[in-house]
């Protein structure tokens, strides 16, 4: 809980949610450069809610994201420096350059994916959690998604079942209140996604998910639910992503006061001013943090750039795997 959360703790998350916002930061400029090819879906604005989860998770314990994906596994502990090299298309990338922002994957962290498909990753988690069920591993699997995502299909079949059979999973809605760019008035008639956890006879749980501290907290108890073999919890993280829903849309859908506000609730800015009143951290150590993870960040992003692309020789690995007697399966 809270209560237990240390200075060298604390300055811990301030760290993760920092190098999650340079992390974006510098990946826009990179692609404003000609280095980074596709889509980028920048997750600034959400850092406390995948930091948060992530710090109430053991070592175990497996998870599966979104397109907008980087925070949650870099909150997982991922290296920045081969997460450039997958942006930049390089060899040494997380899925060694074939799978760029929308399919990063490490499955020795328990990330068992980005995911390109609205909703894609709810039953896959929910799979992982059948399976850490079956094997009596005590580990939980968590799956996060956004508000339009919990109009989809996958998302109740997933939470059904999970309820049916008290799975150990965490349901993590991101709800920055846009669908891509529709508002969520404009797709779902209720407030609170976490309403739809009734349907399922499982907790539904709204957090602030720009309070590092209660998006811990109450996954700290979902998860030790689930440990203890009661079952799925939906929590919802209200939250907000400052820029557009992809790296280029100016986002003018959005009316300029809205904005404003949730630029003014800034989970970065909010937990710096918990770390003064509540730890005596000065304005000063936060500044020289966010200029040394900064300066991290340039030295991995450099590394990247100087690594090979794939061989084209190499175009067809991974896409086919010797399964049953040397059978080739698509």
């Amino acid at each position: 809980m809270a209560d237990d959360v240390t200075r060298e703790d604390a300055l811990e998350l301030m760290a993760r949610m920092v190098r999650v916002r340079k992390f974006e930061e510098l990946a826009a400029r990179l692609r404003m450069k000609g280095l980074i090819p596709g889509f980028l879906h920048p997750y600034i604005g959400q850092e406390a809610v995948a930091v948060g989860v992530c710090a109430a998770l053991g070592a175990g314990d497996v998870l599966t994201s979104t397109h907008r994906g980087h925070g949650h596994i870099l909150g997982r502990g991922a290296d920045p420096a081969r997460m450039y090299a997958e942006l930049f298309a390089r060899a040494t990338g997380y899925n060694s350059g074939k799978g760029g922002s929308l399919h990063m994957i490490d499955t020795d962290l328990g990330f068992l994916g980005a995911n390109g498909i609205v909703a894609g990753g709810i039953p896959l988690a929910t799979g992982a959690a059948l399976q850490l069920k079956r094997t009596g591993s005590g580990d939980v699997a968590v799956t996060f998604f956004g508000d339009g995502a919990s109009n989809e299909g996958a998302f109740h079949e997933a939470m059904n079942l999970a309820a049916l059979w008290k799975l150990p999973v965490l349901f993590v809605c991101e709800n920055n209140l846009y669908g891509e760019f529709t508002r969520q008035d404009k797709h779902q008639l209720i407030t609170d996604v976490a309403d739809r956890a009734a349907s399922y006879v499982m907790p539904g749980v709204v957090v602030d998910g720009n309070d590092v501290l209660a998006v811990k907290d109450v996954t700290a108890e979902a998860v030790a639910r689930a440990r203890a073999g009661d079952g799925p919890t939906l929590i919802e993280a209200k939250t907000y992503r400052h820029r557009g829903h992809f790296e280029g849309d100016m986002a003018r859908y959005r009316p300029k006061d809205e904005v404003a506000h949730w630029m003014s609730r800034d989970p970065i800015d909010l937990f710096a001013q918990v770390l003064t009143d509540r730890w005596g951290v000065s304005a000063d150590e936060v500044d020289a943090l966010k200029t040394e993870v900064a300066d991290e960040l340039k030295r991995a992003a450099a590394w990247a750039e100087e690594q090979p692309f794939p061989n084209a020789s190499e175009a067809l690995t991974d896409i086919y795997v010797n399964d049953y007697e040397g059978a080739m399966l698509r």
